[in-house]
């Protein structure tokens, strides 16, 4: 099933510009992820279904890989935590996470532009993608004192 609403075509439309289908599941996903980025698939589902009905987590994996693979969304893996989704791409911004709540910020270069940070070797590599990862303690959590 494919969908042409107004409110979706720009994103039906760079869906089709990777080579993808725009169907109704896709968008879903796309769109929920744009607008609440840093969520677990399992939340990008949950809210997925909210809008379009029944979709197989299954369904969800595949599409976030694609979208993934085709440059729409970014997967970050903050160590001890699932991988979460943005929609945030192609400027090589990086991530606050809480120790307290893992709640995720972001954040932009450090310096400089992308790939922002330089290795000192770079064994022949060419770099093309710097993610970096501060860790903290939110405000929120500063208050409530919920860190370690």
């Amino acid at each position: 099933m494919t969908t042409e609403t107004s409110g979706t075509s720009t994103a039906a439309a760079e869906l089709r510009s990777q080579g993808l289908r725009a169907t109704v599941a896709r968008l879903a996903i796309l769109e929920t992820v744009r607008a609440r980025p840093h969520l677990r698939a399992e939340e990008i589902a949950a809210l997925a279904r909210g809008h379009v009905g029944a979709v197989s987590t299954q369904a969800v994996y595949e599409a976030l890989n694609a979208l993934t693979d085709a440059g729409l969304l970014r997967r970050i893996e903050p160590a001890g935590s699932p991988a979460r989704y943005e929609g945030r791409v192609g400027d090589d911004h990086h991530h606050l996470v809480c120790r307290g709540c893992a709640a995720i910020t972001d954040v932009d270069c450090v310096q400089g532009e992308a790939p922002c940070l330089e290795p000192v070797h770079n064994a022949g590599y060419q770099v093309q993608q710097a993610d970096v990862i501060f860790w903290g303690v939110c405000p929120q959590c500063q208050r409530t004192r919920v860190h370690r």
